[in-house]
């Protein structure tokens, strides 16, 4: 991907990026869809001298494409959405989930909680032909939203404070007739404790999904959530 073919906005943005931190993109092929994921290279440069291993909340999960986006992005790029379907992704990070979606057509908001997060997002969305709204979102203070068709979310169970401001988030964004996506690591121990307080409020159904890496093989759990 050539950064000079960016239209002008976003060429701007990468600039800027630049300027900062060492990128580059990094190509994702989900069937028939090509993305380009605009990616921080040098770790350092955003931990800023911080130690994730002393504060796990100092780890900025959003610079890596999780096997769970993966999961998730392979799952949305094989479903057929009706034209003008409305999806919103939560805790997109790189976006790669919303991003299949909006190339199947769907009319998509990613969503994060820094800025920089969505400008990453913007310019990977123009590296990729894409055309997708992005917002700032703080769960615990939520502006007034719109309802959705659709919301995604890959590996944004962390912590448990979280759990009911994300359920009252999900009570007002989901449209009625409605699904909510989630995937997560199969061994995310706070992943079972969220679907446990959601299932007054939801009907949850779950696949679990492999992952073949070099390193180590994952298992994902793909969950589904319907208004009860």
């Amino acid at each position: 991907m050539d950064p000079q073919t960016l239209p002008a906005p976003q060429k701007k943005l990468y600039e800027t990026i630049a300027q900062k931190y060492k990128v580059t993109f990094e190509p994702l092929t989900i069937d028939d869809i090509r993305l380009n994921l605009l990616k921080i290279t040098d770790l350092e440069q955003i931990l800023d001298g911080k130690d994730p291993l002393k504060d796990v909340s100092d780890f900025p999960f959003w610079i890596r494409l999780w096997e769970a986006a993966l999961v998730l992005s392979e799952f949305v790029g094989g479903r057929n959405f009706s034209p003008g379907t409305s999806v919103l992704e939560l805790g997109a990070g790189l976006g790669a989930p919303g991003l299949v979606a909006a190339a199947k057509g769907c009319a998509v908001t990613l969503t994060d909680y820094e800025e920089l997060i969505l400008d990453f997002e913007r310019v990977s969305a123009a590296a990729s032909g894409l055309d997708v709204d992005c917002m700032l979102l703080d769960w615990l203070d939520p502006p007034a939203m719109k309802q959705y068709d659709v919301i995604l979310g890959a590996e944004i169970l962390f912590r448990e404070e979280f759990f009911k401001p994300l359920l009252s988030l999900l009570g007002k964004t989901l449209r009625p007739g409605g699904a909510i996506y989630l995937a997560h690591d199969i061994r995310r121990k706070s992943l079972a404790p969220f679907l446990q307080m959601a299932e007054d409020q939801y009907i949850i159904s779950a696949q679990k999904k492999k992952l073949k890496s070099l390193e180590e093989n994952k298992e994902v759990l793909l969950t589904r959530l319907v208004a009860r």
